[in-house]
């Protein structure tokens, strides 16, 4: 399974295999049809008070992604389920809004994810 990373106001490509959308929120501006999501999956995002915190601050990255992950951690079940998802596709493309394309947690998922994707 190969992972992509795109933000959601980047057009869809045939390339992108299946999408889904890793923020808690959706992105302002698209409509359903442009995103062409397959699944929107929530219980893998920050929580919203990681979120917010974070606020896309730069400076806050490291604590943030070391925050994140913990939280990753935490949630085994969902996981394992994303997991059993995203391995059913050749491709996957996480889909997210965030502006900063090197700031942004679908970064951190995407290693998370192909780390224990390896493990199961």
């Amino acid at each position: 399974m190969k992972i992509l990373l795109k933000r959601a106001y980047e057009p869809w490509h045939s390339d992108d295999g299946y999408r889904v959308l890793v923020d808690r929120v959706w992105p302002r501006g698209v409509s359903k049809e442009e995103a062409a999501i397959a699944l929107w999956y929530k219980d893998v995002t920050p929580s919203a008070l990681l979120r917010k915190w974070f606020s896309h601050d730069p400076s806050k990255w490291i604590e943030f992604k070391k925050r994140y992950i913990e939280e990753l951690d935490e949630r085994t079940d969902a996981v394992e389920e994303f997991i059993k998802y995203l391995k059913k596709h050749d491709t996957v493309t996480f889909v997210y809004g965030a502006k900063d394309t090197k700031h942004t947690h679908a970064l951190i998922l995407k290693e998370y994810i192909e780390a224990k994707a390896g493990q199961l």
